[in-house]
């Protein structure tokens, strides 16, 4: 048997523990975890080790060597994909490859944003968390060849969502993608995305305010926008030189940095064509890990930066003394963030990330000052919130229950 492991500073579980001659379909592993993962092709079984909770995968060995390089390379281009730990060969009896990937935490499989009451608005978030997907793999030249909900984890990210990429099996690394691979690789999502909430609606799932046609239409044209945003040439003239830097902010804004800029000017100099020639995801993100070491996701960091300003001006009113932002942001870390995540008894800190807490706590605090028309603080508005709404939601660190 061979085990090719990721190498990490963390500890690594003992995979050899498991009944790793034995099909996966037949193990019956006492650390195994019933998980809704929707429709694949190969076996995937789940299962609980002291380190926490992976995903096993069952396929033949060149496939599995190929995600798995396909993954580290995705994950090192800083595309949002579940960690993958290693691969486990040579088992035995013509048996297949195990692919090892870690359970990303807090993260919510389609299936359970359609059949629990009360998260219509998360619904809303799904094309566009997919469309920015499948833009962030695009800009790296990858072609997925399989979108599909079943492929795709989401997590809530201040409110709205953010997507993962599960399954890679079927994708393709290229230098650039050409019009007509992006083109097509949509299509497959349309299509993909279309059948899943057909299956949600024959069994009854799919709210009745969701139209699957509108849907896809919707995912083409946020998707359509948003490239254009990231890659189109813009042409200004020489004196409104000042709408490339309005382009510039418009895409921190979207959550992506560029890196590398095309500039080139006329034969007149009258005119300046303009074109973002390397782009990346994670502005805010990049931002707030800068400032405060936090690692949190994009929206969340710009909930994030946003309070640490807030935060800063109130200072320099009450002190009259405008500090450095590092320093707010070290004061803000210390006074805010700590002491309204440590106001969460720890039994139900695994309701939602760090992250998503300290955001609904801020909405939490936002509504008690407009009801009390009087200041909150945020520590007070996390025991506020610890007593009266999380109690009654769900456990989302690892979401195990079967569907």
């Amino acid at each position: 048997m061979r085990l090719q492991l990721v190498t990490t500073h963390d500890p690594q579980p003992d995979y050899l523990d498991l009944p790793l001659r034995q099909p996966l379909a037949e193990w019956t592993h006492l650390g195994l975890v019933e998980f809704p993962i929707g429709i694949h092709r190969h076996v995937v079984r789940f299962v609980e080790l002291e380190q926490g909770l992976f995903a096993l995968k069952e396929l033949p060995g060149r496939l599995a060597d190929r995600e798995f390089s396909l993954l580290r390379h995705l994950a090192e281009e800083g595309v949002p994909v579940v960690e993958v730990l290693g691969v486990i060969s040579e088992r035995g009896d013509d048996l297949e490859d195990i692919l090892i990937t870690r359970h990303l935490e807090f993260s919510l499989p389609f299936r359970f944003l359609f059949a629990r009451s009360g998260i219509s608005s998360l619904r809303e978030s799904i094309v566009d968390s997919i469309a920015v997907l499948l833009a962030q793999l695009h800009l790296v030249g990858f072609f997925w060849g399989d979108c599909s909900l079943s492929n795709t984890l989401f997590r809530r990210d201040a409110g709205a969502l953010a997507a993962w990429v599960v399954d890679t099996e079927t994708g393709e690394l290229h230098d650039q993608l050409s019009p007509g691979q992006r083109e097509l690789d949509l299509d497959i999502a349309q299509m993909n995305i279309f059948g899943g909430l057909l299956d949600l609606e024959a069994s009854g799932r799919l709210p009745s305010d969701i139209d699957p046609t509108e849907v896809v239409e919707n995912l083409a044209n946020r998707y359509g926008q948003l490239w254009e945003e990231l890659t189109a040439e813009q042409s200004v003239e020489f004196a409104q030189r000042h709408l490339i830097d309005a382009r510039l902010a418009r895409l921190n804004e979207l959550g992506f940095d560029t890196t590398e800029v095309s500039i080139t000017t006329g034969e007149d100099g009258s005119q300046i064509r303009f074109r973002p020639a390397v782009v990346e995801a994670g502005h805010h993100a990049r931002e707030l890990e800068r400032l405060t070491g936090l690692r949190l996701l994009e929206n969340q960091a710009r909930r994030m930066l946003n309070d640490v300003r807030s935060y800063g001006a109130w200072l320099a009113r009450r002190d009259g003394l405008e500090l450095p932002e590092a320093v707010v942001a070290y004061r803000w870390l210390n006074e805010i963030f700590e002491p309204a995540i440590d106001a969460i008894p720890p039994d139900l800190r695994d309701r939602r990330s760090p992250g998503e807490l300290f955001h609904e706590i801020l909405f939490h605090r936002d509504a008690l000052q407009s009801m009390l028309q009087a200041d909150v603080s945020v520590e007070a508005a996390a025991v506020d919130y610890a007593s009266e709404a999380l109690p009654t939601s769900v456990g989302e660190r690892s979401l195990i229950e079967a569907d």
